[in-house]
């Protein structure tokens, strides 16, 4: 079997792997919550290819998720539900269906209008789909939450800011970003009293923060600001300044491990005052 650019291919390289006979005798035997987080793990890197503006792994990355959405597909089709063609005529319905203003007479004259029609048509699709469960004896209507359609899967600062949005769509939500700021404050006071006890509960602490991360989520929400970005950004800036701690000890024959406290913070603070290493530019090696 050679390779090739058409999707037919690795259709058919999937099918080879699946075979219960020839097959892989690892790919074989996955299953839908088997393979899910390795799907996960793949959207992770295609966006990390993409923060680091490198399209040569981009290019590599994007083979990977798809390969994810064509073994979920053929897990599908070998039970009846749906093949990979029924995927891609779902998704090209779908998208058709909500630009009328691209593909229908429909005008839109912004980016707002726009997103008008996607969220209109998006919620008449979401009525159609549960009344077909309805229809099928798989949704009990007296149990339906505007909440459903929150996927279990995302990161968790994620879903806590579709949780947000989508209670705020019907008036649940705060107003003023300034009244999120008060909840933050409640919260860290409610673990400061946790901590305050004679016998300290982990499970409670837990809760606790737990509280205090959804606020900041909201937070986030309200200011506009995607909250896992700026928890990643956060990251890769602590990452840089620790390693601006490890390279100056390293200097002296030292290691951090070697090193007081007070020396660390020291170096930290000057780390702080050392520019970032600009991202590499999109295109280049």
């Amino acid at each position: 079997m050679q390779p090739s650019k058409d999707i037919e291919r690795l259709i058919e390289i999937m099918a080879a792997l699946r075979d219960p006979v020839t097959g892989c005798s690892w790919d074989k035997v996955q299953d839908f919550k088997s393979i899910a987080p390795y799907t996960i793990e793949e959207a992770y890197e295609v966006a990390d290819a993409i923060e680091r503006g490198d399209l040569v792994d981009l290019e590599e990355e994007l083979g990977d998720l798809l390969l994810q959405v064509v073994y979920h597909a053929r897990m599908a089709e070998e039970i009846g539900a749906f093949s990979f063609g029924e995927v891609v005529m779902a998704i090209t319905t779908k998208m058709i269906r909500r630009h009328p203003h691209v593909f229908g007479s429909e005008e839109a004259r912004s980016a707002g209008a726009a997103k008008g029609f996607w969220e209109a048509i998006k919620a008449e699709e979401k009525r159609e789909r549960a009344e077909k469960r309805r229809r099928a004896g798989q949704l009990d209507a007296a149990s339906a939450s505007l909440l459903d359609d929150v996927p279990a899967g995302m990161t968790t600062l994620a879903r806590a800011v579709k949780l947000q949005r989508k209670a705020g769509t019907v008036g649940f939500d705060w107003n003023d970003p300034r009244a999120v700021l008060d909840k933050i404050k409640e919260e860290i006071g409610e673990i400061e009293q946790e901590l305050d006890r004679t016998e300290v509960s982990p499970a409670r602490v837990q809760d606790e923060i737990g509280d205090l991360l959804f606020a900041v989520a909201n937070l986030a929400r309200h200011a506009d600001v995607d909250p896992d970005a700026a928890l990643r950004g956060t990251n890769d800036k602590f990452g840089r300044r620790f390693r601006h701690i490890e390279s100056r000890l390293a200097a002296e024959g030292r290691t951090p491990a070697e090193a007081s406290l007070d020396e660390m913070e020291a170096l930290w603070v000057e780390a702080k005052t050392q520019p970032p290493k600009p991202a590499k530019d999109a295109g280049t090696e």
